[in-house]
């Protein structure tokens, strides 16, 4: 299928407002694991991803400490030029392989940023970065965020970068990388139930001309047909998602009934309730593109159908008072252009 392009920001690539999330894919074994997952079937959703028009993916460092990007690697390997997908990747949290299970650390040193740069080049097996991003700012080491962007200039300028951009900043933090080096894109969560970042770095990176690549649009699964309580209960012990605030009562019951209320909406349409809540999220003024994490084929079709569905005004109302009514999440409700 063709799905749309927007271009990242004001001087970035053509991207499909769909891409490829690669976290799940790092496997078990470390300290934000998903559980375990096999790595054949996250190949072969990378591939059927790109077979359907994904043209990038995005992964880190830090998905199963170097395991995601390497299957990046290999899922891309035998693609010729053409096809070949954008590939996004991400620094700043370091582990140690003393100890996989303990918690990653922030460190944005310039000296860890040119380390890191060069691990995931050898891991992806390219010489140029197409996106690297910061995981998130620097709270551990107390390096300024103008010598962490800095640095992030300097391998731009070495061509080991392509496209600069920032995961998690505020408008402060945007600020100040920005009067160094123009920030390409900022990378916030963004969904139905975690609304907050269009209140403030959304409406920032439009005025600046910063393209906006959401995570989590789905909220990790709760906003899909499969979620339910007795899969929240039954996900294994070391899947992150058991210590996370939404997949614990309260809001566990308020963000599967804000999923229920999208399924009038997703059969107008015919497709999945996914669907729907991705292009809630793709509406939004400002966004360039969604990351949806797969972790087989079959659920890269689960929302590849998202990519050309537009929501009319009447729906827009509909999710709006569905929020409202089920009290789920925070954040603005729509935007001016909605409701």
């Amino acid at each position: 299928m063709t799905l749309p392009t927007r271009e990242l920001g004001r001087n970035g690539p053509q991207i499909t407002v769909l891409g490829a999330g690669t976290w799940a894919m790092g496997g078990g074994g470390w300290a934000a694991s998903w559980g375990a997952q096999d790595d054949s079937s996250s190949i072969a959703a990378l591939r059927h991803a790109a077979r359907v028009g994904v043209n990038w993916i995005d992964t880190a460092a830090a998905y199963g400490l170097g395991h995601a990007e390497e299957i990046v690697a290999k899922a891309l390997s035998d693609l010729p030029g053409s096809e070949r997908p954008l590939v996004f990747t991400k620094c700043g949290r370091v582990w140690s392989d003393a100890d996989r299970l303990a918690p990653l650390t922030g460190d944005l040193r310039p000296s860890s940023i040119r380390r890191e740069c060069e691990a995931s080049l050898h891991r992806l097996g390219v010489s140029q970065i197409d996106l690297y991003q910061f995981h998130e700012p620097d709270g551990v080491t107390g390096t300024a965020v103008e010598d962490s962007w800095g640095e992030m200039s300097r391998l731009v300028e070495e061509g080991k970068v392509r496209f600069a951009g920032l995961s998690n900043y505020d408008t402060g933090q945007l600020e100040l990388c920005e009067r160094i080096m123009h920030v390409d894109s900022l990378q916030p969560p963004f969904s139905l139930i975690t609304r907050d970042p269009a209140a403030d770095v959304i409406p920032w990176c439009a005025a600046h001309g910063t393209g906006v690549i959401v995570y989590s649009p789905l909220q990790a699964g709760l906003l899909t047909d499969g979620f339910s309580m007795a899969r929240a209960e039954a996900m294994e012990p070391g899947d992150w998602r058991r210590r996370a605030k939404e997949f614990q009562a309260p809001r566990l019951s308020r963000n599967l009934a804000l999923r229920d209320s999208l399924k009038p909406v997703a059969v107008r349409h015919g497709v999945p309730v996914a669907a729907v809540a991705l292009a809630w999220v793709l509406a939004w003024p400002g966004v360039s593109g969604a990351i949806v994490g797969s972790r087989s084929p079959a659920q890269v079709d689960g929302w590849i159908d998202a990519g050309g569905l537009n929501l009319t005004p009447e729906d827009r109302a509909e999710i709006a008072r569905a929020i409202e009514s089920s009290g789920a999440g925070s954040g603005p409700i729509s935007s001016d252009s909605d409701v």
